[in-house]
């Protein structure tokens, strides 16, 4: 297969700086439609990303038909309510509790426009799929296009493969589901770098303490 040189759109011109902190978590999405231009833009910004061998293992898979997200959706709910503790339910969660945001993203997913899959075509290689994922989900940003990286939980796999014709010896690493925020971006907090970085050794803190 020949390789093709990709130049960067003129349209992603937000300062590094400005599109990694100001990228965060976007749950609560429009239904309005995203173009193909838009989507071409953010395939051609994953591809760039480095990758293991320069064997290109990973591959996108975009949704957007109707009736093929609302089947996700009800398995990416599954799937979400799988991974939660036992007994958790949003009538007894405390205020601000961490889990309802997601839990709001599982019931809305059925009307997100765009759903992206970020697959391997074999097991094992993740590392060269997360970076493109994250260079599709800044280029997002740039876009003013929100997205969130979230996991599926083993029950659905088999069914995410079949209702997708995603071949069984592919890997599903993570969805993507795209669209233009209710909310806005903006700066998070964080936790300081002094207190999650270490020097030479675990536990060590860095200079900059």
């Amino acid at each position: 297969m020949a390789m093709v040189k990709l130049d960067p759109p003129e349209r992603l011109n937000m300062g590094l700086g400005e599109a990694m902190f100001t990228q965060r978590a976007i749950r609560r999405l429009k239904p309005d439609p995203i173009s193909d231009e838009d989507i071409r833009t953010l395939m051609d910004a994953a591809a760039k990303a480095p990758n293991a061998r320069n064997e290109h293992r990973g591959r996108f898979l975009v949704v957007r038909d109707r009736e093929k997200i609302r089947k996700f959706a009800e398995l990416y709910a599954e799937a979400w309510w799988a991974k939660q503790p036992e007994g958790w339910s949003p009538e007894t969660a405390p205020p601000g509790d961490k889990h309802l945001g997601p839990m709001r993203l599982a019931e809305a997913m059925k009307d997100v426009p765009v759903v992206v899959m970020a697959v391997s075509t074999s097991p094992g290689q993740a590392s060269s799929v997360l970076p493109a994922a994250q260079n599709l989900m800044l280029a997002a940003r740039a876009l003013g296009i929100g997205s969130v990286l979230t996991t599926l939980h083993p029950c659905v796999t088999d069914r995410i493969h079949e209702l997708l014709g995603i071949p069984p010896e592919a890997e599903v690493h993570c969805c993507i589901p795209l669209g233009y925020p209710e909310g806005r971006f903006g700066t998070t907090a964080r936790l300081p770098t002094s207190e999650t970085t270490y020097y030479e050794e675990w536990g060590k803190p860095p200079p900059w303490e």
